[in-house]
């Protein structure tokens, strides 16, 4: 047992170390030669946030009615930009590294994973960014923003479990990256990120909220810029409304888990 447990201990430490020498490569490769470097990890959805908050508060005056609205607008895009930069990156980990699993034994699972956690190393700097606009904005703090780390994690399990399904789907059907690039720009409009769920129609709130990342973004935004927030619970009158998207998510997890089990045995054929 004594050897069995010294074993595990190797090999999960080689792990982290495979993952965080990927995130740092990542990085490397996609900033190479840039002149501003990783300020784009901030640029794009700061540029993103002026222009929506130009046009929707100038143009279509539809962020006039909520509550801290350039707050609310950075926060929401801030966590839409984590949850596509993971999956299209996820999505793409395994072809991308084509050379690396056809050459070395390594857990593909990994691959994968080192693209959420470069992603998320984005997603935390803009997070400190979005807390500076917080303040700058008079924001009000409420105790209850020590509870976002839950749904946070619940926002990187379901972008993770997209990873491994896509990615595995992608080695097979090259046109699935055309199929999510479409499907992204429908979900952004499906989900409230630029207006607010209160103005979905009433046939149409229900099915939205259901939607695991409106079920994220409404309690992340509730919790840390205005409980006036309409949230999933909200919608649904109870606490069983919100598990409808979490049992979503954890479908998602366990046919994902299955499917890239499965598939990663064939990935070196194939690729």
């Amino acid at each position: 047992m004594k050897i069995k447990s010294r074993l595990t201990n190797i090999t999960s430490k080689r792990n982290r170390s495979l993952i965080s020498e990927m995130v740092r490569s990542d990085f490397k490769l996609r900033y190479q030669g840039s002149v501003l470097g990783y300020l784009w990890s901030l640029l794009r959805p700061l540029v993103m946030f002026g222009v929506l908050y130009i046009v929707f508060t100038k143009v279509i005056k539809v962020g006039g009615s909520i509550p801290y609205y350039p707050s609310y607008l950075l926060l929401g895009l801030v966590l839409w930009t984590f949850f596509v930069e993971s999956t299209t990156s996820g999505m793409n980990a395994i072809v991308g590294r084509g050379d690396l699993i056809r050459k070395v034994n390594i857990p593909k699972y990994i691959i994968v994973i080192s693209t959420t956690a470069s992603a998320f190393v984005n997603f935390s700097i803009n997070m400190i960014v979005v807390i500076i606009f917080m303040r700058l904005g008079n924001v009000p703090l409420n105790w209850q923003i020590i509870f976002v780390p839950i749904f946070i994690v619940e926002l990187v399990i379901f972008s993770l479990a997209i990873s491994f399904l896509l990615s595995a789907l992608y080695v097979k059907f090259r046109d699935f990256s055309h199929i999510w690039e479409v499907f992204l720009q429908i979900l952004f409009y499906a989900t409230p990120i630029i207006y607010s769920l209160s103005i979905v129609p009433s046939r149409l709130i229900k099915i939205m909220s259901i939607n695991p990342l409106t079920q994220i973004f409404q309690d992340i935004r509730s919790l840390m810029i205005t409980p006036e927030t309409l949230t999933t619970k909200e919608v649904f009158g109870s606490q069983i409304g919100r598990l409808i998207p979490i049992l979503i998510v954890l479908s998602l997890v366990l046919v994902a888990t299955i499917y890239f089990k499965r598939s990663s045995q064939k990935f070196a054929e194939e690729l």
